[in-house]
């Protein structure tokens, strides 16, 4: 059996690493979509379920940590490996809070129970699906550091961002047409709050895939034309 050297050893470790990263990032996604499903059906049970996955993708970011720390303390990475592995640290991080935001949905479920429905959810779940298609074709990105990729997802946060103004827009109206709805308004309004955040912690993965390319760190969702605007 072929012994291998020090670097492939390393190779594989970094390898594991990203595989771990992307079964992070899936528990991620369908935690996100359960969560704003439980929402929609308001099905409580599904709710508490999603709502106690968290603590799971909590356990899978600290071992990413701890296996991002001894690689560190053990390898003594070079240049461009120390930024991949700093990176990974990082996105575990960025993942474990949209698990936190999913979390949040599932709450609100919880919390609005058996209060009738303002209007059928739709929008919701459209941004849901918006976001998590962003997530994984940015973790794609990050593991085979396409940097042009990871440069072009963080396009697709404007259509969340349509989407978001626009249930806000909607549930205004609620609000000041009738104003027993406040509540109720206030928890949907809520949770595309933590969707739309969730698609912005997504662009700070493709700035960390960036980073690792090119060593360049680059704020990715300010452009000349907003800040025209402004």
């Amino acid at each position: 059996m072929k012994t291998l050297s020090p670097r492939e050893t390393f190779d594989r470790q970094l390898a594991e690493l990203k595989d771990q990263l992307l079964i992070l990032g899936s528990m991620v996604e369908q935690i996100t979509l359960d969560a704003v499903d439980a929402l929609k059906c308001r099905d409580t049970e599904a709710a508490r379920r999603a709502y106690l996955y968290d603590q799971k993708i909590n356990d899978k970011r600290f071992e990413i940590e701890s296996a991002c720390i001894t690689i560190i303390a053990t390898q003594q990475p070079l240049a461009r490996d120390l930024r991949l592995l700093a990176s990974v640290l990082e996105v575990a991080t960025e993942l474990e809070r949209m698990g936190d935001y999913a979390k949040g949905v599932a709450r609100i479920c919880l919390l609005m129970k058996d209060q009738p429905p303002i209007k059928p959810i739709t929008d919701l779940p459209r941004m849901a699906e918006l976001a998590t298609d962003m997530l994984h074709r940015a973790l794609g990105a990050f593991v085979a550091t396409d940097a042009d990729q990871a440069a072009q997802i963080t396009e697709d946060d404007d259509a969340v961002d349509e989407l978001y103004n626009q249930i806000n827009r909607v549930l205004l109206t609620y609000m000041i047409s009738d104003p027993s709805t406040i509540d109720r308004a206030n928890y949907l309004t809520w949770a595309a709050h933590n969707l739309e955040r969730m698609a912005d912690r997504v662009t700070n993965i493709c700035e960390r895939t960036i980073y690792v390319a090119t060593g360049e760190m680059k704020e990715l969702d300010v452009s000349d034309d907003e800040l025209n605007k402004l």
